[in-house]
C-alpha cells in the first residue's frame, strides 16, 4: 500500500504532507529528525489516505500540497481543528 499523510508538530501546529509506503516508520523518522523539513519538534499523525497504486498516491500528495488541497484538508479534519 501507498500512503499520503498529514502530520502536525505538537507545539507549533505546523503541518507537513508527505508520501510513504510505511507510515509508522516514516513518522518515527520525522520524530527522530531524519528529515530537514521536520528537524525540530515532535510530530503526530492527524490524517492519512491509502492507495493501491503509487502514482495515485503521489498525485494525491501533490494535490494536498496545493491551496485547494489544504482547503480540502481543513474541511476534512474540521472537528480535529476545532478541538485543538
Amino acid at each position: 500500500m501507498h500512503h499520503v499523510y498529514l502530520i502536525e508538530e505538537i507545539q507549533s501546529h505546523k503541518w507537513y504532507i508527505g508520501y510513504t509506503a510505511n507510515v509508522k516508520r516514516r513518522l518515527a523518522e520525522h520524530n527522530n529528525h531524519k528529515n530537514i523539513s521536520t528537524a525540530k519538534g515532535q510530530w503526530r499523525l492527524i490524517y492519512c489516505e491509502s492507495y493501491v497504486n503509487k502514482m495515485d498516491a503521489l498525485g494525491r500528495e501533490k494535490f494536498l500540497k496545493s491551496g485547494s488541497g489544504r482547503k480540502f484538508l481543513k474541511k476534512q479534519i474540521n472537528h480535529y481543528l476545532n478541538e485543538n
